[in-house]
């Protein structure tokens, strides 16, 4: 079975246990012994736990930034609304995983404040597409992810009906 399972494999059971157990479940034996495989495994795909960490943490920036952003280009019609729509209705677990590894471990500060760079960016450019002049688009981009990171930081649940009205009032202010 250890020759079965591929580089992705870990990288994805690492994500799951980021999101389930903190940055600390991300080892070797732990994630072997949940997988069913010896950890020779881990280290035929991986030079070590850092190489692990960075491969983590590069699938966390295509999932949590690359992703969305290609979903929301490809759906059309207005595309902040479908990109408040995709990260306000996500399961943001991950998103708090990741932030709270940061906290304790530079390459993961590294990874938030690329990502951080990267959502800003594109928000801003949205907003710059609907006529916004830039220190307009660049303020109203901050105050958009802050209040995101403030919703995905708060884990609190938000029923569909309500999280529906939050979104419409939020893009009438930007619209403003």
């Amino acid at each position: 079975m250890t020759e079965q399972l591929s580089a992705d494999d870990w990288i994805n059971a690492g994500l799951k246990a980021l999101t389930k157990g903190g940055f600390t479940a991300l080892k070797a034996d732990p994630l072997a012994r949940a997988m069913g495989v010896s950890r020779g495994s881990f280290y035929w795909h991986f030079a070590d736990l850092g190489a692990f960490h960075a491969a983590v943490l590069k699938r966390w920036r295509e999932v949590a930034a690359e992703q969305i952003i290609a979903a929301v280009e490809a759906e059309g019609g207005e595309p902040l609304q479908a990109l408040l729509r995709r990260t306000f209705g996500a399961r943001l677990e991950l998103e708090r995983a990741v932030r709270n590894w940061a906290a304790f471990d530079t390459a993961a500060q590294g990874a938030v404040r690329a990502i951080d760079r990267r959502r800003l960016d594109y928000i801003e450019a949205l907003l710059r597409n609907r006529g916004l002049d830039a220190a307009t688009a660049m303020a109203r981009a901050q105050i958009l992810y802050w209040t995101f990171l403030g919703f995905a930081l708060s884990g609190a649940p938000v029923p569909p009906a309500r999280l529906k009205a939050l979104l419409d009032e939020i893009q009438r202010m930007v619209s403003a």
